[in-house]
């Protein structure tokens, strides 16, 4: 099951985008009461000075370019579960542009402050959100302005909060009861869980399973993007409210959606390339030193 949760949590990704990148003008007293309840809920401040990596204090009302990091977490009871789904984006008005990159949650690298090298996913359960931040800016060199944390439990709500969200599937295949013929189809909340688990089927593995990630966090942008999708705003804003954290603050929020618009012009997706290998019978995704330095650069230019 946690693997089809590992998916889920990018639904969760395109919807804040959504609000946050492309919203619409708030409008109407009820819409801004519910908009600024769920994010009075959904705000969580970080025990967590200026960032190593960043040299500058960014300016969202001077179209700064921006990175979030994106965690969905598994959370169990009596534990702080593991951040199984890891997604960092790069937001550039400059370059009219967004950047998705997928870490790959078995990536083995240096959990900063814990002194070991791990899964990168463990990072979250030794220090929760502050340790994965300085763990993630450590494996790609560049700061991490906010996150985003992600119940992966109320993945299913909030894609049927939106109405559901259509890709066009390059893969005919069957995962549980579900059928998912090639081409153009629309998925609810339980369809989408199916869709996004599968990966023994997939030729390519891990990769194909992650094409597919993407292509929901694009979906959900498209659908974002459409003032229909505010019809029923309220659900949409409950969703959002019992399931996210974040760092973000209401008035960034606005001055991103007010200076940002521009930049989800154009998704542009990003994976990193590696293998995966045992060592002491535990399995690990290695990143080459060489992909790595490829994925800091792109990284790294994106936020110029």
């Amino acid at each position: 099951m946690r693997s089809g949760k590992n998916r889920m949590w990018l639904r969760v990704t395109g919807i804040i985008i959504l609000f946050i990148l492309i919203g619409t003008s708030i409008y109407g007293y009820s819409f801004y009461k519910s908009l600024t309840k769920s994010i009075e809920t959904m705000h969580q401040p970080i025990d967590r000075g200026k960032s190593i990596k960043r040299q500058e204090e960014i300016t969202l009302t001077k179209q700064d370019p921006f990175s979030v990091l994106v965690l969905g977490v598994d959370e169990r009871e009596g534990d702080r579960g593991r951040s199984d789904s890891i997604i960092v984006l790069t937001v550039n008005p400059n370059q009219n542009s967004v950047k998705i990159l997928s870490i790959p949650r078995d990536t083995r690298t240096e959990i900063i402050g814990h002194g070991t090298v791990d899964k990168i996913n463990h990072a979250y359960a030794y220090g929760g959100v502050e340790m994965s931040i300085a763990t993630v800016e450590n494996f790609l060199d560049i700061p991490i302005d906010y996150f985003i944390q992600i119940n992966m439990e109320g993945f299913t709500e909030i894609i049927d909060s939106v109405g559901g969200v259509t890709v066009n599937n390059d893969l005919e295949f069957t995962e549980g009861d579900q059928h998912f013929p090639q081409g153009e189809i629309t998925l609810n909340g339980e369809q989408a869980l199916s869709f996004s688990r599968m990966r023994y089927d997939d030729p390519r593995g891990d990769f194909g399973r992650q094409l597919r990630q993407r292509q929901i966090i694009q979906a959900v942008l498209k659908k974002g993007a459409s003032l229909s999708s505010l019809a029923n705003y309220k659900e949409i804003f409950q969703a959002l409210g019992n399931n996210i954290k974040t760092n973000l603050e209401f008035e960034e929020m606005i001055d991103i959606q007010k200076n940002y618009r521009v930049a989800v012009k154009t998704v542009e997706q990003s994976s990193i390339n590696g293998s995966g290998t045992k060592i002491n019978s535990i399995y690990y995704y290695i990143v080459p030193d060489e992909e790595k330095v490829r994925v800091q650069a792109e990284m790294k230019e994106h936020l110029k």
